[in-house]
């Protein structure tokens, strides 16, 4: 039957099967297409349509088409390593400087500048040679098969827990692996990458969308990249490195003991900050807190307070919401809306000489921020005191330019996120921006009515100013308070599944929502009951003691 395709402004009309390759072919011949969007889901360029359907082509500007291009160029640099180092065995994980991080899991290997370009040459040959990849669907029992032929364990663990009856892999020149993702039709296609080594491995950089399609500068980030390893180690103690781990060793520990061992990682990590703040209280008058989005900071900084008066110090909130300007007053953003989350929205100068104020002990009259006003007004009257450190949280409390008139002695930098290397398997990580914005779209939810839709509307603008305003100030941070709990997402995963699934096909958020269902689908389920109520798990599901604080 025929049936029409329009595509870049075109018509095109067929009486059978095309694959959108053969369409695009012709003014596309730089191989710059990555994927495309049929009736907004996303799909590869080797698919055959055949009804009536627009089509827009996806580059690496967009990214949908960057999570394509990147787990195709993981696929050919597992390949080039394949071939070049068959029995070392690597492992991929999100990083610093948003590269991936190519880790050795033999102990005793360690990158050197002859393996960097004997591998970057294997790479570079691989892509120049255009070799095709293409899909297979196999049976559980061939693909068991495979990886054990190839010693893929990592690969068999998952299979346990697959719901799907059958598994799909990609062949190219005999090489077999899966990237969990949509791929590119050939390796000519990865035309950006950088290598570099980072000792005792490599890192991968490649394009990025939100940097219009271009690999970023390197930025080495030592104490997130520390947090990371820390992390890692911990997570490999418990077994909880993987899906499969975290999903074992629910099954092994039993819940209530699993859930206990995470959090008293968390327990401990307060405890350690509490000593840290404690030896230095004499000089510590201000407390700063600030992470990306969904990372806990509100109940992360009611357990901080909790810890320090079991010490003897008292400190007090305050809120950089009462700073704000009047909106006539607030930076305009590109779009000439006001920008609220500029810092030149709030009154720096003086948001400055009431902290100073203070922390020279006189007593200040803070402001409060009207909103239904929009105006600030007069607020509480207070005065510090000995042992009493102002705690300010918010995306620009590691700022300097916030506090720019505070003696750099006098400030306790803490910067909160989830940082883990968790992966599927050694070849395809999870990536923890997934996990903060499916904590946010439960939060969301059961907190202000929002659907998942609304949520992921948002995130676009909420990534964009947390690189702006947050990821820059981290390194110079005090300490990393890693937020990760390794059992959240089986707890969350039955809150979030059912709001995902109700973006219909026709969403723009729909590929976004299919992405996060294929991560969530491997984890096993786990009730929250014996969550407990002070856990930063609650600012997320509910049922928090801070609730009303």
């Amino acid at each position: 039957m025929p049936f029409t395709v329009k595509i870049q402004g075109h018509e095109y009309k067929f009486d059978r099967k095309t694959p959108i390759l053969d369409i695009i072919r012709e003014y596309d011949p730089d191989k710059r297409a990555v994927a495309a969007r049929v009736d907004n889901r996303v799909r590869e360029l080797t698919y055959e349509l055949s009804h009536d359907c627009y089509v827009e082509i996806l580059t690496v500007k967009d990214v949908d088409a960057i999570k394509v291009y990147e787990a195709s160029l993981r696929y050919v640099v597992a390949m080039a390593f394949a071939r070049c180092y068959p029995d070392l065995k690597i492992r991929f994980s999100y990083n610093v400087s948003r590269c991936i991080s190519i880790s050795f899991l033999d102990p005793n290997a360690c990158a050197t500048t002859a393996m960097l370009l004997k591998i970057t040459h294997e790479i570079d040959r691989i892509i120049a040679e255009d070799l095709p990849l293409e899909r297979m669907k196999v049976s559980f029992e061939e693909a068991r098969k495979v990886y054990e032929e190839r010693h893929y364990e990592d690969k068999m663990a998952i299979l346990e827990y697959r719901p799907e009856t059958n598994v799909h892999l990609y062949s190219c020149a005999e090489y077999l692996d899966y990237m969990y993702s949509h791929m590119v039709p050939s390796t000519g296609y990865l035309h950006d990458y950088k290598l570099r080594l980072y000792r005792p491995g490599f890192m991968l950089q490649y394009p990025r969308a939100e940097e219009g399609g271009q690999i970023p500068a390197f930025q080495d980030d030592p104490t997130f990249n520390r947090t990371l390893k820390e992390s890692h180690d911990w997570a490999k103690i418990v077994g909880s490195d993987t899906v499969a781990g975290i999903n074992d060793s629910i099954k092994k520990r039993g819940t209530i003991e699993f859930l206990n061992l995470c959090e008293a990682r968390h327990n401990r990590m307060l405890c350690e900050l509490g000593q840290l703040i404690e030896d230095s209280i004499d000089d510590i008058s201000l407390i700063c807190i600030a992470g990306p989005s969904s990372s806990g900071k509100t109940t992360f900084a009611n357990r901080l307070r909790i810890e320090l008066l079991s010490r003897g110090i008292n400190p007090i909130r305050i809120s950089l919401d009462d700073y704000y300007l009047p909106k006539s007053e607030v930076p305009l953003d590109e779009d000439g809306k006001p920008d609220l989350e500029h810092i030149d929205a709030l009154d720096v100068p003086l948001f400055n000489q009431n902290m100073l104020d203070l922390i020279n002990g006189e007593t200040v009259t803070l402001p409060r921020f009207d909103f239904q006003s929009g105006k600030r007004v007069p607020g509480r009257q207070i005065h510090v005191g000995k042992n009493e450190p102002i705690i300010i949280e918010g995306i620009h409390a590691l700022n300097d330019r916030l506090t720019t008139d505070i003696p750099k002695s006098a400030k306790f930098k803490i910067f909160i996120a989830p940082q883990a290397q968790m992966n599927i398997d050694d070849h395809n990580p999870l990536s923890l921006t997934d996990l903060r914005l499916i904590r946010r779209i439960v939060r969301d939810f059961k907190f202000r009515n929002a659907s998942a839709e609304e949520t992921l509307s948002m995130w676009p603008s909420v990534r964009k100013g947390e690189f702006r305003w947050i990821y820059g100030c981290q390194e110079g941070s005090d300490y990393v308070y890693n937020s990760m709990l390794s059992y959240e997402l089986p707890v969350m995963k039955k809150y979030a599944l059912p709001l995902l699934r109700a973006i219909e096909v026709e969403s723009p958020y729909f590929p976004t929502a299919q992405r996060l269902i294929r991560m969530l689908k491997y984890f096993i389920d786990m009730p929250d009951e014996w969550v407990p109520s002070n856990s930063l798990m609650r600012e997320f599901i509910g049922g928090s003691c801070y609730a009303d604080v």
